[in-house]
């Protein structure tokens, strides 16, 4: 490491889990709120997360995120104050387009070469009338510079639904991005990943 970079540390945090995710189905962006298990599982989450000073929550627009990032917020001990949380639309879940609402299994019944396309090479991956994982890496690669620019040797959240958590993590860490198909569906949990600027 250069002796002019700096460290910061990213928590990031998928949100709990939507009626959607439980059932198997493709959320994409739709606003959906938590889950009576994801709101569970989000404090979860925000427990296990109180003893890690976080200076900043960064959160994608849809509802669970944001209920997630506030139990997070709530739960930091910061002398009586929130953690401020911002949302940022560039977070914003895959655009699913005529595949919002179908089930996973229903897609690679119905759509095998899709399917398998998505399996072997996901950045190419696009429902129809929807937008591609590769074009979503793009608007989320700027994003991600400007916080991680702000947040120099601090420790900072990123509350994004999958597979938006699955492509940063694959940016951050240089690992090929995986089966789009095994991350389509949220999980409340978290991971720390360094990253030097």
């Amino acid at each position: 490491m250069s002796s002019t970079a700096t460290l910061t540390r990213l928590l990031l945090v998928q949100p709990g889990p939507t009626e959607f995710d439980e059932q198997g189905r493709l959320k994409g962006s739709l606003d959906m709120p938590l889950s009576e298990a994801g709101f569970a599982e989000a404090n979860a989450v925000a427990s296990q997360l109180c003893d890690t000073p976080i200076t900043m929550i960064y959160a994608a627009p849809c509802e669970s995120a944001q209920q997630t990032a506030a139990l997070i917020a709530a739960a930091q001990p910061q002398g009586g104050r929130l953690v401020k949380t911002k949302v940022m639309d560039a977070f914003q879940n895959i655009n699913q387009g005529l595949w919002h609402g179908k089930l996973i299994e229903e897609i690679k019944r119905n759509h095998p070469r899709v399917y398998r396309q998505g399996a072997e090479h996901p950045l190419e991956c696009a429902a129809p009338e929807g937008e591609s994982l590769g074009d979503v890496q793009n608007r989320i690669q700027k994003a991600l510079k400007k916080c991680l620019k702000r947040a120099r040797d601090e420790t900072v959240a990123l509350v994004v639904p999958n597979p938006l958590a699955s492509m940063i993590r694959s940016q951050l860490t240089a690992e090929p991005m995986p089966s789009v198909w095994n991350h389509c569906t949220d999980t409340a949990k978290w991971e720390v990943v360094q990253t030097e600027l």
